[in-house]
């Protein structure tokens, strides 16, 4: 009966990093030893003072449904982070707190894309992003970049992608899948571009703002011409290890935040309740307290440059922010290997899963084909396992 099924739907393609989680759990659940470093989620728990705030909410007996922009005291919490944290100044009234910063990004799109309208995707980019722009009926266009420039765009070829048509452009950084980080100096050469075409709207997806190594953090909203037509993005999945909690937010101009209510009061409403107050907590604690995590994945980034950069064949660059490496294997690209033709990232990808056991993702599903990512979101042990079992492979 997929027949009876909408266009919407069957436009729309499966999410790469979610159909590659569940092919590594279902090779798991055949016996195999699988190492996953497909999903983008820490492996650390969520920190115990923000689990305590939750308990206390529990016993406080929060159970009723939340206003659907979310609790007043956690939007004056917000206001409070993005000032502290982004020199960004935010009222209550442009903050909506959603189901995950994938709610946040996907209320965005609906309200302010219309059929035909284009939006302009930095590659690489998040996987949902396009699949969220196709949803919306809009046609997105990739703006490529590659390894040689830390997989960032050129004001030149941003200015070269606009069209009358163009309505959106999506920023991410640190990026997802790549781990660069946009410089104030370099957002702003960008933003110049933008200055000229007032009809482009940015949404500047922030998630992974506090795992950096070092980099200053800038927000695309700082930039004074920028303000008023940008949409800031965070949440607390990936920062403070609360992928499960589901709490994204926005910072906006009031009118998109207005209409992100409006639309999200027709879908989920508002977000649950004991998550909402432990979230006060974790935004109103200083950076700090997550730091521990950051260190740790430093670590572990530089574990896997170092690792990796042994076996012949890889190409890499230094990810300065997130917890991916993103490789680019394309000198693979047409050899075989254990039988198998590699004609391209995805077919590389595979051939690590079914081989070395080992499960990546390919970097066509981020816009970037010569590439995969490789999450270090795992233990020491299992990433040194997981070079050694690829280089035998490849050797």
């Amino acid at each position: 009966m997929s027949n009876a099924l909408s266009d919407r739907i069957n436009s729309l393609p499966v999410s790469q990093t979610l159909a590659m989680a569940a092919k590594a759990r279902e090779l798991k659940s055949q016996g195999k030893d699988i190492i996953s470093l497909s999903l983008g989620e820490p492996d650390f728990n969520t920190p115990d003072f923000i689990k305590e705030a939750a308990i206390e909410a529990i016993k406080q007996d929060y159970n009723s449904y939340t206003p659907v922009d979310g609790y007043v005291e956690l939007k004056e919490a917000i206001c409070t982070k993005f000032k502290r944290d982004n020199n960004l100044t935010y009222s209550p009234n442009q903050i909506v707190v959603s189901t995950g910063a994938k709610q946040s990004i996907a209320n965005i799109a609906q309200v302010l894309l219309n059929p035909g309208d284009e939006v302009l995707l930095p590659a690489p980019y998040w996987v949902s992003y396009s699949a969220i722009a196709t949803l919306c009926e809009a046609k997105f266009i990739e703006i490529p970049s590659s390894i040689d420039t830390d997989f960032k765009i050129t004001p030149e070829q941003l200015e070269a992608s606009i069209t009358p048509k163009t309505k959106m452009i999506f920023f991410n950084s640190p990026n997802n899948p790549s781990g660069s980080i946009y410089s104030e100096k370099e957002y702003r050469a960008l933003a110049e571009v933008l200055e000229k075409h007032p009809q482009i709207y940015i949404l500047s997806d922030e998630i992974y703002e506090h795992i950096n190594y070092g980099s200053e953090l800038f927000s695309f909203a700082a930039i004074e011409s920028m303000y008023d037509r940008t949409i800031t993005v965070n949440g607390l999945a990936k920062a403070f290890a609360m992928t499960g909690w589901r709490i994204g937010f926005i910072g906006a101009p009031q009118w998109i935040a207005k209409a992100c209510t409006k639309m999200q009061g027709q879908i989920t409403s508002g977000t649950n309740c004991i998550a909402q107050r432990a979230a006060i907590t974790a935004v109103l604690a200083e950076p700090s307290k997550v730091q521990y995590m950051v260190d740790e994945f430093k670590n572990r980034r530089d574990i896997m440059l170092t690792l990796l950069g042994k076996v012949d064949g890889f190409k890499l660059n230094i990810p300065e922010g997130a917890f991916y490496v993103f490789p680019d294997v394309s000198a693979f690209f047409g050899r075989t290997i254990k039988g198998k033709l590699i004609n391209n990232a995805s077919d590389f990808s595979m051939l690590l899963l079914e081989e070395a056991n080992v499960a990546t993702v390919t970097g066509e599903a981020f816009g970037a084909p010569d590439c995969i990512r490789m999450s270090y979101a795992a233990s020491e042990l299992q990433l040194r396992e997981a070079v050694k079992r690829i280089k035998e492979v490849l050797s």
